[in-house]
């Protein structure tokens, strides 16, 4: 009797061994997955920074030139290089400058530059409020963000295209664009319409709406009602 009590005292003895090595290995497990979703979330994190700076490197790159001015070479690196004998320089001392026979210069016809592309922030879209963010992500905002000035750049093409370029059929779109262009609150700004919302994200859906109504809240578009049109110009 006594034999077989430590024999079963013995085997319980094993099964906890046994439960003690398959806890620690949960544990283990736990901390594994834990570490691993953190990793995660920083990696997601660290994906969303990179096309935001991707959006505003590939920004800086279509607006740089792509050829840059030499600089002028100052006087005195000119006198550095070419000097001047000094009879030479107090006889041209007392030479007065010529003025030139037109002085009036005609100012070239400036245009208007792209549409302003002002993403929004991290910090900006976490203040937003939960019941305004729903499930659109910054991502999507920023993204928007893009076709709302792809939809200003149409729109300004038009206006500046030649009227004998244009076409019967769209001919009366752009002489309304126009007018809107000329209108007081839209004067001198990027805009497009409420129509020209056909992109993959903004359109007159749902989801459209809402992340129209974050850029709005966000201070990246103005609305205003001119004539029928329901018209955004767009801050920077």
């Amino acid at each position: 009797m006594v034999l077989r009590g430590d024999g079963r005292a013995a085997d319980m003895s094993a099964v906890d061994v046994s439960l003690k090595a398959v806890e620690q290995d949960f544990r283990k497990m736990d901390s594994y997955v834990k570490s691993e979703m953190e990793a995660l979330s920083k990696a997601k994190a660290l994906s969303e920074l990179t096309i935001q700076q991707t959006r505003k490197i590939q920004a800086i790159v279509d607006h740089f030139p792509s050829t840059l001015p030499a600089a002028a070479p100052s006087d005195a690196l000119k006198n550095r290089l070419f000097p001047v004998p000094e009879k030479a320089a107090a006889h041209t001392s007392n030479i007065l400058p010529v003025q030139t026979q037109n002085p009036k210069v005609e100012k070239e016809k400036k245009g208007k530059g792209l549409p302003p592309r002002k993403y929004v922030s991290d910090e900006e879209f976490a203040s937003l409020s939960s019941y305004m963010r729903g499930r659109i992500t910054l991502d999507k905002v920023n993204s928007a963000i893009d076709e709302m000035a792809g939809f200003a750049e149409n729109n300004l093409r038009l206006i500046q295209a030649p009227r004998k370029k244009l076409g019967d059929d769209i001919l009366e779109k752009v002489l309304e664009l126009r007018d809107i262009a000329g209108a007081e609150t839209i004067k001198g700004k990027h805009f497009f319409l409420e129509s020209d919302m056909r992109g993959p994200l903004l359109k007159m859906d749902t989801t459209g709406k809402a992340i129209l109504t974050i850029i709005r809240h966000l201070g990246r578009v103005l609305e205003a009602r001119i004539g029928k049109q329901r018209v955004f110009a767009l801050l920077s």
